[in-house]
């Protein structure tokens, strides 16, 4: 009998310890269970005899009370948004001086920015939304925008040109407004964004000429690509750069003059000759 009731014995402890290895997992997805309930039976433990209180309810409460907006407080535009009206509201902002930048049709936190300054100005609630009050006091205070202005050929405004601009075949480069003007006897041909190298590696000012021309040219002091390179400085060179494409202005060239349109620097690249004039300004 001794032995019989060992073997017994030895048999429950053997499946209790399997039954305890295999619940972790649905202890674990327990949401209520405790990490020291490790109690197995090896049957079922009957429901308790009192039964559970029923769960109270009560009546569903009427919906949140929200303040019924004034008239023409509707939204109209607000971040997030994307639309040819939102182009037109920065464009219309930009000629106020309350956006700095080309319109990009996209409602962010600059153009927020832009719309709480111009309803501080005109005394409206400064939400950094446009509601109907907001948009037509815009529309008393501005004139519709023109096709340039809603989309201008480059992000950064273009400055008056260097006076050494105004006469021949001129690649105007204005450190001020960050632009480069491709300026023919005067007049702007194509113009695009541009940015130079930092404090340690300056991009030259001065009257240059182009001294040569390198669809697919290297650097090899930097190690980096330069397509579309024309040089005016010894080694200073307008050429596209996919860094400036990628990180805008958080970045600087190595004394260069970087392009991130691609596109327009290839037109431009077919259309400089050697021997034309470039400006690098303030």
């Amino acid at each position: 009998m001794k032995r019989s009731s060992s073997v017994i014995r030895r048999a429950v402890l053997a499946a209790a310890s399997v039954a305890l290895a295999t619940g972790c997992t649905a202890q674990a997805a327990d949401a209520g269970g405790g990490a020291g309930s490790g109690t197995v039976s090896a049957s079922p433990t009957k429901a308790p005899t009192t039964a559970a209180p029923a769960p109270t309810t009560t009546a569903p409460s009427a919906s949140p009370t929200t303040a019924k907006p004034e008239p023409g407080s509707t939204v109209l535009m607000g971040d997030g948004d994307e639309s040819e009206q939102v182009r037109e509201l920065q464009a219309r902002l930009r000629q106020l001086g309350h956006f700095d930048r080309a319109p990009t049709g996209f409602y962010g936190t600059m153009t927020a920015a832009s719309v709480k300054a111009f309803q501080k100005k005109q005394g409206l609630p400064r939400a950094g939304s446009v509601d109907g009050a907001t948009w037509e006091k815009l529309l008393g205070a501005s004139r519709k925008p023109t096709a340039d202005e809603l989309k201008p050929a480059t992000t950064n405004q273009l400055d008056a040109p260097d006076a050494r601009c105004m006469t021949g075949r001129v690649l105007c480069i204005s450190k001020e407004s960050r632009t480069l003007a491709w300026m023919i006897d005067g007049k702007v041909v194509s113009a695009m964004d541009v940015r130079f190298g930092s404090e340690n590696t300056p991009t030259r000012e001065g009257t240059f000429t182009v001294e040569r021309k390198v669809r697919q040219d290297w650097s090899r002091l930097y190690h980096t690509p330069m397509p579309l390179s024309m040089y005016f400085s010894r080694g200073q060179a307008v050429h596209y750069s996919s860094d400036f494409a990628a990180r805008g202005y958080d970045g600087a060239s190595h004394g260069c003059v970087n392009v991130r349109d691609r596109a327009k620097l290839t037109t431009l690249f077919d259309q400089v000759k050697i021997g034309d004039k470039v400006v690098v300004h303030w």
